[in-house]
């Protein structure tokens, strides 16, 4: 392992995917400043990263700040070479305002540039979504790619991934007009799931956990595409060390598909001894059609049905040399067993 002289800032240090990334950041020898909301946390990401292998904290520190407000984030960027901007909002209840749900996310990843742009960091890499990319994207003659944008005009988009399209735009339009002099690079991962280094997981968990506790009644053939938390934060170096990722977007995917019937049809066969609950019946295509005329859930879960899943990683493959750990099945079953290791499964 080489020593990298580079210190390199992850926002989000306690979150799913910071740490993993931090992890990650720490083997390959890098020096690690990272963002906590309270300094009290830094004991508890201590505490996990020793559990995981990494036996000296001499490279790592942490430092408050908050994507909300000014305090604190240009003392915390002096002297960093990179910003891996992963912390953001996360919501899942609808908002009674939407105007007031898209503005944290868009003023965090402004106020990140802002200041990578002031103390002279050489390159940011913001941690995306691809309901940024292909929410919308429903001709299944062709691949997604990363010229596709969600269309956020569309009311069967979520608010959160709204936000998150509303925010990489934004971020994309500074860089074009106020970012001369540092680079930029977005990840847009699908539904991360994977094994977690603690209680920590992403919202994509909650498909599994509704699936393990009985709420989801009936199975809807939704098709999804899924990636794993490694891979995740593998491409965050990546995209941090190669120089030709500059003003690049890289979607994050797994290769193929999975549907939610496969997933229930897995854990059964995979993993019994927790299947007591995951739903035997399978809801028509119909009743999702016909249910989203009356409820938003609905609606979404249509879209989600409707959009197309045949989702590229070409790009990087290509420009990072990336290739993903494992397949869609292990990536779910290590999401399971981390929910049953974590007594995250709800009853």
């Amino acid at each position: 392992m080489k020593e990298q002289q580079e210190i390199v800032l992850v926002t989000g240090g306690t979150g799913f995917v910071g740490m993993r990334v931090i992890l990650q950041l720490l083997q390959k020898g890098y020096t690690v400043r990272t963002t906590v909301r309270d300094l009290l946390s830094a004991e508890k990401v201590k505490k996990t990263l020793t559990a995981n292998g990494i036996a000296s904290f001499e490279r790592l520190s942490f430092a408050q700040a908050e994507l909300t407000g000014d305090a604190n984030w240009k003392e915390v960027m002096e002297g960093c070479k990179y910003v891996l901007s992963v912390a953001a909002p996360v919501f899942f209840d609808k908002p009674e305002d939407e105007q007031e749900a898209f503005r944290p996310a868009r003023e965090g990843i402004l106020r990140i540039l802002r200041f990578a742009k002031a103390t002279g960091v050489k390159r940011v890499v913001m941690t995306s979504n691809f309901g940024a990319v292909g929410f919308t994207q429903t001709d299944k003659t062709r691949k997604t790619t990363e010229e596709d944008w969600t269309d956020t005009s569309n009311t069967a988009v979520s608010v959160y991934e709204r936000s998150k399209t509303l925010a990489e735009q934004a971020a994309w339009d500074f860089v074009r007009t106020e970012g001369e002099g540092f680079e930029f690079v977005t990840i847009n991962p699908v539904a991360i799931l994977g094994p977690s280094l603690d209680v920590h997981v992403s919202g994509s968990f909650h498909l599994l956990e509704n699936l393990l506790n009985g709420k989801m009644k009936a199975v809807p053939n939704i098709p999804l595409n899924v990636v794993d938390v490694r891979d995740v934060a593998d491409l965050h170096i990546r995209a941090m060390e190669t120089p030709a990722a500059a003003g690049n977007r890289f979607i994050a995917s797994a290769d193929g598909k999975i549907s939610l019937p496969e997933i229930a049809t897995l854990i059964k066969r995979q993993r019994p001894e927790i299947a007591g609950k995951v739903a035997e019946r399978k809801l028509p295509g119909l009743v999702l059609k016909v249910a989203s005329i009356f409820n938003d859930q609905a609606k979404e879960g249509l879209l989600l049905a409707r959009m197309n899943r045949d989702v590229s990683t070409q790009k990087a493959k290509e420009i990072l040399g990336w290739s993903p750990i494992g397949t869609q099945q292990e990536t779910v079953l290590a999401a399971v067993d981390s929910l049953v290791k974590y007594d995250l499964i709800k009853k």
